[in-house]
C-alpha cells in the first residue's frame, strides 16, 4: 500500500508490460512514463462507494470508454488526479479517496423546493477507485 502527499492510499493492482505495444517509454526505454504536470491522460476507471456500489464508471451504458483528461486543469476530482499523477502508463491501481480529496459536499439532487433530496454520493463518503492509465502525452502548443 502506498500514499500520495496528498493523503490518497493506494495499492498496485496491474504493472505496466512492455510487451502491450502500448507503453510509452522513457528516452533510455528503461521504465514506463509518468503523466507530466500539464500532459493529458487516458484513463479507464470504476469509482465505488464504502458500501461496494459503483457510482460511475468509464465503461457505463451511454458513455464512452475512456477519459482523457490535462493534468492540473482540475478537470476531475482532487484525488483521482493525485493518484493518476503517481501512476506509470499501462498500471492499474485501487485508490481510496477521503472526502475531502473526494467530493466533500456530496453528489445530491435538490427537490422543488430547493431542499437536498437524495444523494448519488452522500456528503463526506470516502470513495474507492479502480483506475487504468493508458496514455499520457504532452499538451498540444
Amino acid at each position: 500500500m502506498f500514499a500520495t502527499e496528498k493523503g490518497v492510499k493506494y495499492a498496485v493492482t496491474g504493472a505496466p508490460s512492455q510487451a502491450s505495444g502500448s507503453i510509452k517509454l522513457v528516452n533510455d526505454g528503461a521504465a514506463p512514463v509518468r503523466p507530466g504536470p500539464s500532459d493529458i491522460v487516458v484513463i479507464e476507471y470504476t469509482g465505488y462507494l464504502s458500501d461496494g456500489r459503483i457510482f460511475d464508471a468509464t465503461h457505463a451504458k451511454g458513455k464512452g470508454k475512456d477519459l482523457a483528461f490535462q493534468m492540473g486543469t482540475s478537470a476531475v476530482i482532487p484525488g483521482l488526479e493525485d493518484v493518476v499523477r503517481n501512476m506509470r502508463v499501462g498500471e492499474s491501481v485501487q485508490a481510496i479517496v477521503p472526502p475531502e480529496l473526494g467530493y466533500p459536499r456530496g453528489i445530491c439532487l435538490k427537490k422543488e423546493d430547493e431542499t437536498e433530496g437524495e444523494c448519488l454520493v452522500k456528503p463526506g463518503a470516502t470513495l474507492v477507485y479502480d483506475v487504468f492509465l493508458k496514455k499520457t502525452s504532452i499538451p498540444p502548443p
